[in-house]
């Protein structure tokens, strides 16, 4: 949702999730069972209503949790569902250069 409140994005939900490398290969298309549905129903719906976490702030950018980057402009500010969340700053402003331990069950309006 940060991503499509911010100009450098596009404006709609489908438009940022659909753009060109931005989850791997196949995620998008691959049919989900029956148990995960209904959970991921649940949280869009409730992402959609509002609800944030509270320590996603303005973080437009995120990698997989195990993945270890090399950038010195990464600002972590939350890990949580399998994902490490982040915000681009100059490299002097980097204050958490690495992810954090995972927060989960935390949700806020």
């Amino acid at each position: 949702m940060n991503r499509v409140e911010s100009d450098a994005f596009p404006n709609s939900i489908c438009d940022v999730v659909s753009q060109k490398n931005q989850f791997a290969p196949g995620v998008m298309t691959k049919e989900m069972n029956s148990s995960s549905a209904p959970f991921a129903r649940a949280a869009a719906q409730a992402v959609y209503a509002g609800e944030r976490h509270p320590d996603i702030g303005g973080a437009r950018f995120f990698h997989a949790a195990w993945y270890q980057a090399s950038y010195n402009n990464m600002h972590y500010v939350l890990t949580t569902g399998g994902n490490a969340f982040y915000e681009r700053r100059r490299p002097e402003n980097v204050t958490v250069p690495a992810p954090l331990p995972a927060s989960e069950g935390k949700t806020g309006r």
